[in-house]
């Protein structure tokens, strides 16, 4: 079993290398239009960084398209602050685009659990702290089965449940089921939230 797994992380590494790679290049117009749009409308930054969790808990710097207006006196809320440009970006997943460079450094792969907040970490029993057991995904079992609208314990069984059982046939289901999802536009957001509460809300 053990082998299979370094069998199958090498192989999904050494792909998650090729296709970020060839989705840095072919995005690459995409990319620069996203981010004179978002210089327009929202002004700088460009890109939203914030540090995230990755494999075995070790933190890094994630990178995508900004979505919201700076925080101030109007704007306090998630709702607040999300634009219509960045709802956008969000439905087609356009604002993921720059995520791609995580994937191609090592930080992120292309399929596995979402990379949340560091705050989290302390919260987490030990069942949902294997969701670190390997690399986040830019889309995870959990983005195709509920995205923002399901719970926090769905989202971490989700998790869990992609630790236990992932192989390429699973990722290549996730690839196509993010596509449709996408395309769908559903499980954008969690009801009554702009995105997803706070863990320690539910």
């Amino acid at each position: 079993m053990q082998a299979k797994l370094k069998i199958y992380d090498f192989v999904k590494r050494m792909m998650d290398i090729a296709v970020s790679g060839a989705g840095l290049i072919i995005s690459a117009p995409i990319q620069l239009t996203t981010a004179v749009v978002i210089l327009m409308t929202h002004g700088r930054p460009i890109l939203f960084r914030q540090r995230r969790p990755g494999k075995n808990g070790v933190v890094f710097e994630m990178i995508k398209f900004r979505t919201m207006l700076e925080p101030d006196s109007t704007h306090i809320t998630d709702a607040d602050r999300l634009t219509k440009t960045g709802k956008f970006l969000r439905a087609t997943s356009l604002d993921e685009l720059p995520s791609l460079w995580n994937v191609f450094k090592g930080d992120m792969s292309i399929v596995g659990p979402r990379p949340l907040l560091v705050e989290y970490l302390n919260h987490y029993s030990p069942e949902q702290a294997r969701r670190h057991e390997v690399r986040p995904g830019i889309t995870g079992l959990a983005q195709v089965s509920g995205r923002n609208s399901i719970s926090w314990d769905e989202r971490f069984k989700l998790d869990v449940d992609y630790v236990d059982h992932r192989n390429l046939k699973l990722d290549f289901k996730i690839l196509i089921d993010t596509v449709c999802a996408v395309f769908r536009r559903q499980g954008i957001s969690h009801e009554g939230h702009a995105t997803m509460p706070k863990f320690s809300e539910e």
